[in-house]
């Protein structure tokens, strides 16, 4: 399939800047120079994320009658993360780059082959500069720059490179490296891998345990003997299989010792801030199945924030540190898992291209056996064709009963469905209780939010009322999620009679819950240029002819076509129009 791409070559910049211009999304604290990773969204962001995920839970709730909501604490008890592997599973191997200061996973980072050359990549030729500088003073290597590549280098064994000067025919130094490189330039000269907790910690209660863990890190570090005092003030924790600080004194390193205290005394208060929406939905599943009187097969659904200290943020809102989710656990029988995986991944394309300018845009990933979790039989993700290529938008996942397996494990609580009706495979005889299998799509909105409104952003050329070419930007969101659904312009604001007529029209909509706005600042090509940009699907203009015969003009968005209607039908006309 073709994936033309009608958005200009640097869209992402105008985007940017259209999402600040007109009030979708800030920078987090801009006044104090803004906080990285951090966005803040504006009338209009707020009201697009908002309608995003009301047509989510429209579509995953109200509609179908086995599935439903819930809306979960942000704080759990730790043990829920403990139990889902999420506190030992969410610390990733961190790496710098000596020269572009970049910091990412060793293990998404770019794997050369032994042979391969190795470019480095900058964004221009000031910067390829500036990094040769950098590498030459630091590593005493003069490489070549051509433009904004720098060259020179190449694998030559698993764990190392070599750098061979132009013209000759082996290499003059050799350096060890880790076997990848980094993302951003493709550069070989990184720091140790670091250990790097992607969950955001806090305490619960109104006493700050950082209070008792200086005065005991006072005493201790006073004591000529760290490990005897340790021991000594902490007693039988000290001696505890498998406790922090048992692990930190058999290792008997200083820094490991000083840090197993500050765990010991700060764990009983320490809490963190939900990485993901899904756990709530499995640790709730027994009470929601109780109290609703649903049984397998049945969905429960979540939207809400979740927050991870990612370790590159990147592509505006597509990746920050927090963000919110569309999250369902569909609960089936073990065995049906297939039939349902295929119904959830028609049902969330189907609902991708609903709201899209170009359908083609949205397609399908299935994930490759190693790319699979353990405990996973299938898994795809939906992606979106963003201007750096297909990412991830929403994965669609065949758990199995893993989920509930070790909530169950580690809880000792039951979460299972007896069907009385049905025997036991294993036995044979009735009932049969199981642990039900999940399939779980997982939506990110605040990649929707971006994904829609590069989708909707188009450059028109187009001739003004003087002959001239202009370029005229319009968001061509689908109605359902354009917040504002029509603008009502007066012609001319000086003359009391036409503001007067279009706050009628305006409290009208208002009335038939059409979100409306009323403008009349400025020329009105100006106002529709506005509108446009914004992506308001229609405008009602009040003018003269609106005083003598009670038409106003209706303009659409996309075709800029113009019509004359009543204005006691203004609203019924767009409540049809927009499908309301």
């Amino acid at each position: 399939m073709s994936h033309t791409d009608h958005r200009p070559a640097d869209v992402m910049k105008k985007l940017v800047a259209l999402c600040k211009r007109r009030g979708f999304v800030f920078q987090s604290s801009e006044i104090y120079g803004g906080l990285k990773s951090a966005y803040d969204y504006g009338p209009l962001g707020a009201e697009l994320k908002r309608n995003v995920m009301n047509e989510w839970w429209k579509d995953m709730v109200h509609v179908r009658e086995n599935v439903v909501g819930i809306d979960a604490s942000i704080i759990m008890k730790p043990d829920v993360w403990r139990a889902s592997g999420h506190a030992a599973g969410f610390a990733d191997p961190l790496v710098d780059c000596h020269v572009s200061k970049e910091r990412f996973r060793a293990d998404k980072a770019p794997r050369p082959a032994v042979g391969d050359a190795l470019p480095i990549s900058c964004a221009d030729k000031g910067q390829a500069k500036t990094y040769q500088e950098i590498i030459a003073k630091r590593f005493g290597v003069e490489l070549e720059r051509d433009g904004k590549v720098l060259t020179g280098l190449s694998v030559i064994a698993d764990k190392q490179i070599g750098f061979t000067p132009k013209g000759a025919d082996a290499p003059a130094q050799t350096f060890d490296f880790p076997g990848y490189v980094s993302p951003l330039i493709g550069c070989p000269f990184l720091s140790e891998e670091r250990q790097f907790n992607l969950m955001f910690r806090t305490a619960l209660g109104a006493v700050d345990p950082m209070q008792d863990v200086s005065e005991a890190l006072a005493d201790l570090t006073a004591a000529d003997d760290l490990a005897s005092a340790i021991r000594e003030r902490f007693g039988k924790d000290a001696k505890a299989e498998g406790s922090v600080l048992a692990k930190a004194l058999a290792d008997g390193d200083r820094k490991k010792l000083l840090r197993a205290v500050i765990e010991h005394i700060s764990g009983p208060a320490q809490v963190y801030l939900r990485p993901e929406t899904a756990q709530a939905m499995f640790v709730q599943f027994k009470n929601v199945m109780d109290t609703s009187g649903l049984k397998p097969p049945f969905g429960i659904a979540q939207m809400g924030k979740s927050f991870r200290n990612e370790v590159t943020v990147e592509h505006f809102i597509f990746r920050s540190c927090e963000f919110e989710q569309m999250e369902m656990e569909f609960f089936c029988e073990p065995g049906t898992q297939a039939e349902w995986m295929a119904f959830w991944k028609k049902a969330r394309m189907d609902w991708w291209q609903r709201y899209a300018n170009y359908p083609e845009h949205f397609i399908f990933r299935k994930h490759e056996k190693d790319e699979l979790a353990h405990y996973a039989d299938d898994c795809y993700d939906v992606e979106y064709l963003y201007p750096w290529g297909f990412d991830e938008l929403e994965g669609i996942a065949s758990r199995t009963d893993h989920d509930l397996h070790e909530h169950e494990t580690h809880s000792g609580q039951k979460l299972r469905y007896v069907d009385t009706e049905k025997e036991d495979p294993t036995s044979g005889k009735k009932p049969w209780s199981y642990r039900p299998f999940v399939i779980e799509p997982a939506a990110g909105a605040t990649r929707a939010v971006l994904a829609y409104l590069l989708d909707a952003y188009h450059e028109e050329e187009r001739t003004d009322a003087k002959g001239k070419p202009v370029t005229r930007t319009v968001l061509k969101l689908h109605p359902k999620l354009a917040p504002i659904k029509c603008a009502v312009l007066p012609l001319i604001s000086n003359k009391e009679e036409f503001p007067a007529k279009a706050r009628e029209v305006i409290e009208q909509l208002l009335a038939a819950g059409i979100p409306a706005k009323y403008d009349a600042k400025g020329a009105i090509g100006k106002r529709y240029a506005k509108h446009d940009e914004v992506g308001t699907p229609f405008c009602i203009t009040i003018d003269g002819q609106t005083l003598e015969d009670g038409t106003v003009t209706l303009r659409d968005r996309d075709t800029t076509d113009q019509v004359r209607i009543e204005v006691a039908e203004a609203a019924a006309q767009l409540r049809e129009r927009l499908g309301a």
